[in-house]
């Protein structure tokens, strides 16, 4: 099975001032195969989720290389990172980030707007696809509401919803369980698991143990990814 995702030598610095920088990552290791679901784990602070925003393409790494398909992604500027990321990553975050003003159908037709080029699809197939992955995510009957008329586990579940919308090869959840009760947590990561059964690879950060069964864990300290 090929890697999807290669970093050696990760590393990410973030600026204070101009005289004190803080590391985030000091030179993280990671081979992630095709078809994978794996939970990265680790005490606050430790670079878990400034390794996911990196592997998203959200942010460039200080040192190291990253590669996303064979792709050296680590010296690409905004716009080239924006491109890949739309086609190829789909997001799924703690505080569901979703449109207030748009219904749950319009806020998976958004994601995909972000696609350019001959990719694009048109309106209409827009919002038709849209609406098969709502169905996909069992929020049929919830299209048309609003992200204030729903529960904590759909507004989830749009979230799920949208970062499929550009057929990704990749989901990146950061947390997505972090504000649900145990109940709708449950829910959300058994869809996971069905998502990564049809063939998408799966990167979680977590910090509940229970939600890392049937998963491949990294552990993280201290900006580094601890040996198996």
């Amino acid at each position: 099975m090929n890697n999807l995702i290669l970093g050696t030598g990760l590393e990410k610095n973030f600026s204070l001032s101009r005289k004190i920088s803080v590391p985030a990552l000091r030179g993280a290791d990671l081979a992630i195969r095709e078809g994978e679901f794996i939970s990265i784990v680790g005490p606050s602070g430790s670079g878990k989720s400034t390794l996911l925003n990196l592997i998203g393409l959200l942010e460039p790494p200080s040192g190291g290389k990253l590669f996303l398909e064979k792709q050296d992604v680590s010296l690409l500027n905004d716009a080239q990172r924006t491109a890949i990321r739309a086609e190829k990553i789909g997001f799924v975050f703690q505080t569901f980030n979703l449109l207030p003003a748009l219904t749950a159908l319009e806020n998976v037709e958004f994601a995909m707007r972000a696609v350019r080029g001959k990719n694009r699809w048109a309106k209409a197939k827009r919002l038709s696809q849209a609406g098969e992955k709502l169905e996909r995510v069992g929020l049929e009957t919830r299209m048309n509401h609003l992200p204030s008329e729903l529960s904590g586990g759909e507004r989830q579940r749009v979230a799920v919803a949208r970062a499929l919308a550009n057929n990704p090869k990749l989901i990146l959840a950061d947390e997505p369980t972090g504000n649900l009760d145990s109940t709708a947590a449950e829910s959300i990561i058994r869809l996971l698991h069905d998502i990564h059964a049809a063939g998408t690879t799966v990167m979680m950060v977590t910090h509940n143990m229970d939600t890392t069964r049937d998963t491949r864990i990294l552990r993280m300290r201290d900006g580094t990814i601890l040996p198996a």
